[in-house]
């Protein structure tokens, strides 16, 4: 069989259903034998990042590997960004490049490049994959595919890069009775008796327990076992960046979103609580804030994470339980059958106060125009369809985080260890072609939008029912709050030598409908405006006034219970 066909074939066998793409010479043999198998999609984006962040979206969604090709060279330096999201937030995925053929390689000689366009991109992704692999022969091709979907999903989840020569693509393989590779996880292992009595002894001492959950809940795919363990123990829980849609928001056990930009209430009931189980969360200092013996005083702390490189490696002194979140979750639930645990209301009251008293909508109390928090709430009422939110990088980034109501089964994705501007357009179409017929809430910031604008027109082509939302402050706002704070307010490339277009009417260009408002008794009007076709795309374009800042934030130097703009910084941020 061609190569090209036997990888069709293959993609086939594993349920891939989209290979999101830019067309380049060196992938035309498999993008060839896809149109001639006619079984799965090709997604043709424009451009590779965007290709990537699909696919980052569509693994997040489904929990499964989506394909991302490129061309060599440029076609495959441009998806790195995307791979890198990958691989920083645990989304399995399978990227495959082209590459020159085997005789234009250069080898050893002592050139720089033989080849149109070769590069080298097994070397250069390696440090931000789980694994990249540069096919040498036709008869490794169909070893090194399998390997490359067990990988993805096996363990930790994460991106595996493939390289394949053109010359090989177009080759003659034999063709495998079966190549099909089990996913490999390591059997459960048990968590000795003691070390659970351990927690249990912590527990049932505390006075204020918590749970800290991150993006490791979702990786891990233990969401119902979080939610049956929350249930038999009372505990309450926050939440990471990562983690905000482990819980729905009406969950009365949820708290709400810790870290830099985390709800004050939150951050306060973190600083004040002495038994912490940490559930899959870094704990760098976006979780923690800087001042690390803070973070650490006067609680004990349980640390688990599949990944034992996560524990001990910043906040030092933690308890650790190095273990697939799922098996520890069903293990702690089992050894506890019985248990009579606490209902720890002062506690739960405590909490309740703080919450009352520090309300997100009033950290913007006195913001011009539209309160962002506001907004989110409102927006979030009437998107009570919408499958996820798909929340792009920058200070809309966090008020949506801060303040969506996100419902039972509704997923919330964004760039969280690559923070990357351009995610959130190409990453709801991702999740759109994994749920197709569902329509997404996508918001995202002027700057971050115009990253990837240019896939407007993919929504368009496949009629996606994205409802997408673009917070325009008329800045790069993040940095910007950041110039005002450590640099007298000099706004240099962020509000000065910064400009957007008219958001809703390049969309129209592109033949989706788009409006824009900037007026608070607009909202109600708009937002039903939005959800009117709930199967159509539509645009939102909300203005904001330029300096509103995002609050509460840490001020760094200061433990997590101190935020601006009560507290300030003692020292300028290094990250």
């Amino acid at each position: 069989m061609k190569a090209s066909d036997y990888i069709a074939k293959y993609l086939e066998q594993q349920g891939v259903s989209c290979v999101f793409e830019l067309s380049g010479g060196m992938i035309t043999h498999m993008l060839d034998s896809l149109h001639l198998q006619g079984k799965i999609r090709l997604v043709s984006m424009h451009h590779e990042q965007a290709a990537a962040f699909a696919v980052d979206g569509f693994g997040r969604m489904t929990g499964r590997p989506a394909v991302a090709m490129a061309t060599s060279g440029p076609g495959a330096t441009n998806l790195l960004t995307g791979i890198g999201s990958c691989y920083f937030d645990s989304t399995p995925a399978v990227f495959i490049t082209g590459q020159v053929n085997r005789s234009e390689q250069k080898g050893n000689r002592p050139i720089r490049q033989l080849g149109f366009q070769e590069t080298d991109i097994a070397t250069i992704a390696a440090p931000i994959t789980k694994a990249a692999w540069a096919v040498k022969t036709p008869e490794e091709l169909p070893l090194l595919l399998a390997k490359a979907f067990q990988t993805a999903v096996s363990g930790r989840p994460g991106p595996v890069l493939l390289d394949i020569p053109m010359d090989i693509q177009r080759a003659n393989i034999q063709v495998p009775d079966s190549q099909v590779l089990p996913v490999v996880q390591d059997p459960p292992k048990p968590i000795a008796r003691d070390v659970l009595d351990d927690i249990l002894g912590n527990l049932l001492s505390a006075k204020k327990p918590l749970i800290l959950a991150g993006g490791g809940i979702r990786a891990g795919q233990a969401v119902v076992e979080l939610k049956r363990f929350v249930s038999k123990t009372g505990l309450p829980v926050v939440c990471s960046l990562m983690g905000v849609d482990v819980l729905p928001y009406d969950d009365e056990l949820r708290v709400g979103m810790i870290g830099t930009y985390g709800n004050r209430w939150a951050n306060l009931a973190l600083a004040n609580c002495d038994f912490l189980l940490v559930l899959g969360s870094r704990l760098d200092v976006r979780q923690t804030g800087s001042e690390v013996n803070a973070f650490k005083e006067g609680r004990v702390i349980w640390h688990v994470d599949c990944d034992p490189g996560e524990i001990n490696n910043r906040v030092t002194g933690c308890r650790a339980v190095v273990s697939d979140l799922k098996d520890f979750l069903k293990q702690v639930c089992a050894a506890w059958n019985g248990t009579k645990f606490p209902d720890w209301m002062e506690w739960k009251k405590e909490i309740a106060r703080m919450r009352r008293q520090w309300p997100d909508t009033a950290e913007l109390k006195d913001a011009k125009g539209i309160n962002p928090n506001e907004f989110m709430h409102r927006l979030s009422r009437s998107s009570r369809s919408a499958a996820a939110y798909v929340v792009d990088v920058g200070q809309h980034q966090m008020w949506a985080a801060q303040s969506l109501e996100i419902g039972e089964e509704q997923r919330f994705f964004t760039s969280g260890g690559m923070g990357s501007m351009g995610f959130a357009l190409p990453a709801a179409i991702g999740a759109a072609m994994a749920v197709a017929g569902r329509p997404l809430v996508l918001i995202a910031g002027d700057g971050g939008f115009q990253c990837n604008i240019q896939e407007l027109q993919t929504v368009v082509r496949y009629g996606l029912p994205l409802k997408m939302v673009i917070l325009n402050n008329r800045c790069h706002g993040m940095v910007r709050q950041f110039q005002e704070s450590y640099f007298s307010s000099r706004y240099t490339s962020t509000y000065w030598g910064y400009s957007a277009p008219d958001f809703a009417r390049v969309a129209e260009a592109y033949g989706i409908a788009g409006r824009s408002i900037a007026q608070l008794d607009e909202l109600e009007t708009e937002v039903q405006w939005l959800w009117s076709e709930p199967l159509a795309p539509a645009l939102l374009e909300v203005k904001i006034d330029v300096f509103t800042n995002v609050y509460p934030k840490i001020a760094f130097g200061r433990p997590v219970s101190e935020m601006e703009p009560y507290a300030k910084p003692r020292e300028i941020e290094s990250t």
